[in-house]
């Protein structure tokens, strides 16, 4: 069977993975590690590349 192409373009710096969680290696007292939430900066956190109509650009 075919594969469809997505509809909408992915964000080329994040491949689509738009929000990550990034372990800091420490633990919390529980025993849970401790992690950072990072979001793309380029894509805002939808994982989609916006137009270029549509994106701001100068002042």
């Amino acid at each position: 069977m075919p594969q469809h192409a997505p509809t909408r373009r992915i964000c080329r710096d994040c491949d689509g993975f738009a929000t990550v969680a990034i372990t800091t290696g420490t633990r919390q007292t529980d025993g849970s590690r401790v992690t950072v939430h990072v979001t793309c900066p380029t894509c805002k956190g939808t994982g989609h590349a916006l137009p270029a109509a549509l994106v701001r650009a100068g002042r």
